[in-house]
């Protein structure tokens, strides 16, 4: 087991968006101290390449933003599209594919015309 892989695990585990972490919150789940690169803002880069501690956080789904440098504080943010094991739910993306057609030459893009009054009747307070 790597030093930072706990923080690793602990990431796993988490269902939140959006977790907000003070470093010492960290430094007890690491159960020692961050190194003195705390202090740098690269540090908490979530380039893969930047150090292990990294590569941890992004392996458990989650990005770091809003790094708080001075008050030691970040939120880490889950990745986009991730979900850990725990928290897999079926993809409502796509539910309706298939289900419905449009006339052929319809264009979807194309913008209403508004002073045609048949849109009232399906608007509340109309």
């Amino acid at each position: 087991m790597t030093k930072y892989e706990p923080l690793g695990q602990f990431l796993g585990t988490q269902r939140l968006e959006r977790l907000p972490m003070t470093f010492a919150e960290i430094e007890r789940i690491l159960g020692s101290k961050l190194p003195a690169s705390k202090r740098h803002r690269a540090w908490w880069s979530n380039n893969p390449d930047n150090n292990v501690m990294t590569r941890e956080w992004l392996k458990a789904g989650y990005e770091t933003e809003s790094v708080d440098i001075e008050g030691e504080r970040l939120v880490f943010r889950r990745k986009a599209g991730v979900r850990g094991e725990k928290d897999a739910r079926p993809s409502i993306i796509g539910c309706m594919k298939g289900m419905f057609t449009m006339a052929e030459g319809f264009d979807v893009t194309a913008p209403m015309d508004l002073e045609d009054d048949w849109y009232k009747k399906y608007e509340p307070n109309s």
